[in-house]
Parts: C-alpha cells; sequence; structure tokens
C-alpha cells in the first residue's frame, strides 16, 4: 500500500467503501462477512428467497423471530433474495458479483461452477475482483467434492482424539472453532488480497477450508505426535507438555492453574502449605513434574478441594501464579471485566445484544450498526448502480 494513500473512511471502519458479496449460509462466511462488515464494508447477503440462511431457523432460542445464532453471526449486512435456478435472477446476482470488490462464498461443491458464478468465470470478465472460496476439505484433493461441517471436521483433523478426557467419549469443542477460524482465515486472505490489489489493480481467488483451519489449530498436537512417535490422546483440562497445568476442583467449583516455570511452582506449593514439594527429585522440574502428574496432580487437589476457588484465586494471584475460576456464561457477561472492554453491544434499536469486533482502534471499537438483516429485505436493484452493477471501491 502506498504512504500517500487516503483512508476510505474512518479509522474504526477501514474498509469502508469496499463492497463484499456473501454467497454463504450456516456459520463460517457468515461469520468472516461479519467481520469485514464491522470493519466498514458494504456487505450484500445473497440467500435463497423460500427459507434464506439455515441458520435462520436454528433454534431456539430466537430473537426477534430469527435464531440467535443467526443474530450473532449476521449483523451489519443488507439480505437480497435471489434464486440461482431462475435465469433472470441468476443474471442479476452475477451483475452484483461482477461490480463487487469481494465475493465469498461456501455454497455445496460444484454449485458455483455449475451456475457460471465461481471464481474462473467471473474473474475472467472482472480480474479485479477478490474472490474467496470456503470448502470443506479443499479445493483439491480426493475429498474436494466432499461436505463437512465443523463436528465433521472436528473428528476427521484429530481434534476430538485430544479434547476430553481419556476413557470417556469423544467431544467436540463447544464454540464453532473450526467455522469461525476458517472465517477469519478468509478474513485474513481477503484484507491481504485487498492489500496488493491496491498496489496492482488485480485481484486474487483466495481458498481457505474447514479441514485446512483444524490442522492449523493442531499444531501443537502434531509437533508432539511426530517427536514422540505416539498420538497425543486426552488429557482432560491438561496441557500435556506441562505440569501442573489444568483445572483442579476446589471446595465450591473448579479453578485452573497453570504453572509454566520452577520459580512459579515454587510459589504455588508455599500458598498450598507445602513448599517441600518443591524439592522432591519427582516434582523439581517441568519434565519430572509431566512424568509424575498424575501423583502431583492428586496431591495439589487434595489441597485445593479445601477451600472455594476465590480464596484460591486470591492467594494465587498475589503470588503472581496464573488461575482462573471456572465461569459459566452468565458470570462471564456480569464480570467487570467484560464491562470495562465494552466488547457486548447493543443493536441500535436496543433489542438484541451481540459479542462486538475483538479489535479497538486507538481505542476506540467498531459498533454495531444493525441487527442481522430480515431475509430479502434490500432489493437487488437498490445495490445495483447505473451500469447494473454493485458500487465498489475502485
Amino acid at each position: 500500500m502506498s504512504s500517500q494513500a487516503e483512508p476510505n473512511g474512518p479509522v474504526t471502519a477501514p474498509l469502508a467503501g469496499v463492497t463484499v458479496i456473501e454467497l454463504g449460509h450456516s456459520v463460517a462466511a457468515p461469520f468472516a462477512t461479519q467481520v469485514l462488515g464491522d470493519l466498514g464494508a458494504r456487505v450484500i447477503k445473497i440467500e435463497n428467497p423460500k427459507a434464506g440462511d439455515d441458520a435462520r431457523g436454528w433454534g431456539p432460542p430466537f430473537q426477534e423471530g430469527v435464531a440467535a445464532a443467526f443474530q450473532a453471526l449476521n449483523r451489519n449486512k443488507m439480505s437480497v433474495a435471489l434464486d440461482i435456478k431462475d435465469p433472470g435472477e441468476l443474471a442479476q446476482l452475477r451483475r452484483l458479483m461482477l461490480g463487487a470488490d469481494v465475493v465469498i462464498q461456501n455454497m455445496r461443491p460444484g454449485l458455483v461452477a455449475r451456475y457460471g458464478i465461481d471464481a474462473a468465470s467471473l474473474r475472467a470478465q472482472n480480474p479485479a475482483l477478490i474472490y474467496c472460496n470456503l470448502g470443506a476439505f479443499g479445493e483439491v484433493g480426493p475429498m474436494k467434492a466432499t461436505t463437512g461441517y465443523d463436528p465433521l471436521v472436528q473428528a476427521f483433523s484429530g481434534i476430538m482424539s485430544v479434547t476430553g478426557e481419556e476413557g470417556r467419549p469423544p467431544v467436540r469443542v463447544g464454540p464453532s472453532i473450526i467455522d469461525q477460524g476458517t472465517g477469519m482465515w478468509c478474513v485474513i486472505g481477503i484484507l491481504s488480497a485487498l492489500l496488493r490489489r491496491r498496489e496492482t489493480g488485480i485481484g486474487c481467488t483466495v481458498d481457505s477450508s474447514l479441514f485446512e483451519t483444524a490442522l492449523s489449530w493442531m499444531t501443537v498436537p502434531i509437533a508432539n505426535g511426530l517427536a514422540s512417535g505416539r498420538d497425543p490422546g486426552r488429557s482432560g483440562s491438561e496441557t500435556p507438555m506441562l505440569a501442573p497445568y489444568r483445572a483442579f476442583e476446589a471446595a465450591d467449583r473448579h479453578v485452573v492453574i497453570a504453572v509454566g516455570n520452577n520459580n512459579l511452582f515454587r510459589r504455588l506449593c508455599e500458598v498450598l502449605g507445602a513448599p517441600e514439594w518443591a524439592d522432591d527429585p519427582r516434582f523439581r522440574d517441568n519434565a519430572d513434574r509431566v512424568a509424575n502428574r498424575v501423583v502431583l496432580n492428586a496431591l495439589i487437589e487434595e489441597r485445593v478441594k479445601t477451600r472455594p476457588a476465590a480464596d484460591w484465586v486470591a492467594a494465587l494471584e498475589a503470588v503472581g501464579v496464573p488461575c482462573a475460576p471456572v465461569h459459566v456464561v452468565s458470570e462471564v457477561l456480569a464480570h467487570p471485566q467484560t464491562e470495562a472492554l465494552g466488547i457486548m453491544q447493543r443493536t441500535p434499536d436496543g433489542k438484541i445484544q451481540v459479542v462486538g469486533l475483538p479489535l479497538r482502534f486507538d481505542g476506540e471499537r467498531p459498533q454495531v450498526k444493525s441487527a442481522a438483516p430480515a431475509l430479502g429485505t434490500t432489493p437487488p436493484e437498490a445495490v445495483l448502480g447505473a451500469d447494473g452493477a454493485a458500487e465498489r471501491s475502485r
């Protein structure tokens, strides 16, 4: 980017003037475009006129007539309802996509190519277009046509093999980390392509997938498996290469204690009233503690169970040992730190509360401009310019 380039909008809306077409559904693509919308882009969500995005019905709970999950993933967007099976409406969609700065799609494999709205077809007509494909298993390989969802990819990628407790059934990580993580990678790719296009005028095809994101999240377990020659296995709340580094049961709830070096371990021992543990050959160094973690964890939990979590948190924080109680959602929302950050925001009508963008620019967080749109509330002609194309930043 040239140092002489003028910004398109305020610092909290760096993508002002950028038009994004979302041909997406569920979580991954909508999350990506919501981030772009929070950053100031004009996001046009294309939906089937009959039912719209499947996520509209993912409830209960519901808010303002649609699933709470849909409200959480689709703010700051317009909804245009178009049936791609209708030739006239497909032509309108093509004009919208050709006139945009960015297109992102997570449709069923092969669908966009069937209707001529794939990256190759559109970028042949508009080389400046940035087109992002968000798939399940990638654009190449024997599984390129396979569909996938967050829990399926958590299973397939090995994430479920290292999540939960040994001897118990597999569990998925609660939040949709694969979907939302892939959305984040798409945003990173799109922003990189926009930066390059500002210099060259040429767009780019960006590809990401749920499986690639899952493999990225598995970076450390894969490294440990390669180095040890053994599959890592499940370790509950524990971090396999550190000890003690897990949740312990206090008198009223669990508290996580994270000891990353010998000095912290010595302080923990003193707080627990067992300073002699720090000099015990079984626990002297981290490698010793990892090798003898079962014994060590039992000793620690026996002491931790005797007092409420708040007591331990206060005592450990006083000597600099990292720790935290295991909160439920209502406690997180009520915590003064959450309030101080101002990350919980309300839609302009005050009806819906959402988690804002986890970024601030010069201390200011981008604000929610609108709730998730009702299905098809924006007619296609409202976003088409005089030349029949969506306005774009170029």
